[in-house]
């Protein structure tokens, strides 16, 4: 096999994951659970999973689905704005992310639209 060398960063993306929770002001979204749709996009340094082709050396993006999952079903949001940053937040706890955009979609919130969605990024800083 030919070596391949320089950057091993590596992008994971996270699609369409579909939870329910509680999201919203108004009574009715207040009182009912409805769908929300979550997106991650992370980079992190993937030399050492290459490597050594071991899963102990590679970003366990399972373990940040099962956390995102734990935070956001079932739970209550008054905004979207909120929700991102926290699904946002509990991305970037893990030291080995560089980047991540996380963006939520809130199906249906719009009469007339598919859906209305807030993004937001966070890096660190190196």
């Amino acid at each position: 096999m030919t070596a391949v060398t320089g950057n091993h960063k590596a992008t994971v993306r996270i699609k369409d994951l579909l939870l329910r929770a509680y999201i919203g002001i108004k009574e009715e979204e207040i009182n009912n659970q409805q769908d929300v749709l979550i997106n991650v996009c992370l980079t992190y340094d993937a030399a050492a999973a290459i490597n050594e082709n071991n899963i102990r050396a590679a970003l366990n993006y399972r373990t940040i689905t099962k956390q995102i999952i734990g935070h956001v079903d079932g739970n209550r949001f008054a905004l979207l704005e909120r929700l991102t940053h926290e699904v946002l937040s509990i991305v970037m706890e893990h030291e080995a992310v560089h980047w991540a955009a996380v963006e939520i979609d809130k199906p249906h919130a719009l009469r007339y639209a598919e859906s209305v969605s807030v993004r937001l990024e966070a890096h660190r800083d190196s």
